[in-house]
């Protein structure tokens, strides 16, 4: 203790014995204030020595710690931790006599649970009742909704989006495989939408085309040309399952809203040509001396993808600078990440 506190104390004492009780506490925050004040002494004295002209001086380059707080650099606080998107629910819908002629849809849920999602399988008589059940679904877990339906279930999985049209419910994806002829036009609440059908069939060949003012991400695939494939094998097709599932399984991490402004596709698959299911179209520079023949060589698409989405460009030159379409996959990017921007030139996974 000292000197100034123990006379403090003996001059307490001896005037109120009851407060010399609480001198511990009183002595504690004095000690406090007299460090403090020294310390503020010392500091000053230490700026003065600074300013003093007898000071040594420094070296004109800083060391970091030395220079000023208000011009270093502060490096940014870590990005808060997001949580992932909720993964997609994929409703499959068969047609008429769905368990004997869709057993596709089955095969296909089985594919779609194997890498890890929820499926499950319905008959388009349910459609009604169905779709009660994906909206509750959505507001409950949310996650990207995913309807897919051969037939007459082509034709449900485009009621129940336009039935969540009505209710401001987003569909992620939506897929018709050779839908009926009384399918309606897909609603603006579907981000991504893609038919595969056989326009000379009369089971299905629904020719499903956008509502007015649908922005979304739009592929039409006509398979009337291949004589192996029909309205009761269609929705079979092994190559066309693993594409959909894998479309399915970047959903949760593929921004379908990132591009204003996407094409849209409408292509008459060659015979003997493997079909590849393209989201959208989008638009592309020439550069000099470019032909369409190098263009697909360079992006890696066909060429009659390319002829088919360029009408009319093949009896004559392209220009530099002019804008052709490509059809294109959208690109995964990081769960609840901002998109990056992409290279014009990519336009495949």
């Amino acid at each position: 203790m000292t000197g100034v506190a123990q006379i403090a104390r003996r001059r307490l004492d001896a005037a109120n014995p009851a407060a010399g009780r609480r001198l511990p506490a009183l002595l504690l925050t004095a000690t406090f204030l007299l460090a403090g004040l020294a310390a503020s002494s010392n500091s000053l004295a230490a700026q003065s020595g600074a300013a003093s002209p007898s000071a040594p001086t420094r070296s004109a380059k800083a060391s970091p710690a030395s220079t000023p707080a208000a011009i270093r650099a502060v490096p940014p606080p870590p990005p808060e931790a997001t949580q992932p998107l909720p993964p997609p629910r994929v409703y499959l819908f068969r047609g008429a006599l769905g368990p004997l002629f869709s057993t596709g849809m089955d095969r296909l849920a089985e594919k779609i649970e194997k890498a890890g999602f929820w499926a499950s399988v319905y008959e388009f008589t349910l459609c009604d009742l169905i779709a009660l059940q994906v909206a509750k679904n959505y507001r409950q877990e949310g996650g990207p909704i995913v309807l897919i339906g051969h037939s007459m279930g082509g034709l449900c999985s485009v009621r129940i989006a336009i039935t969540l049209q009505e209710q401001n419910i987003p569909v992620a994806l939506v897929v018709t495989v050779d839908p009926a002829h009384a399918t309606k036009s897909v609603p603006p609440n579907v981000q991504r939408f893609i038919n595969l059908f056989l326009s000379d069939n009369i089971l299905g060949g629904g020719d499903v085309k956008p509502e007015p003012g649908f922005r979304g991400h739009y592929a039409s695939f006509d398979m009337k040309d291949h004589d192996e494939v029909t309205h009761i094998n269609i929705d079979k097709m092994e190559d066309v399952h693993a594409q959909l599932v894998t479309m399915i399984s970047q959903l949760s991490q593929t921004s379908a809203t990132a591009d204003v402004d996407p094409v849209q596709l409408r292509y008459l698959v060659p015979p003997k040509t493997s079909v590849e299911l393209w989201d959208s179209g989008t638009s592309v520079a020439v550069r000099p001396g470019e032909t369409l023949d190098q263009i697909a060589a360079n992006y890696r698409v066909p060429l009659w993808a390319l002829q088919q989405s360029n009408r009319g460009l093949a009896a004559q030159p392209l220009i530099p600078g002019q804008r052709i379409i490509l059809p294109r996959h959208l690109l995964p990017q990081a769960a609840n990440q901002p998109a990056s921007p992409q290279p014009e030139a990519v336009v495949r996974r």
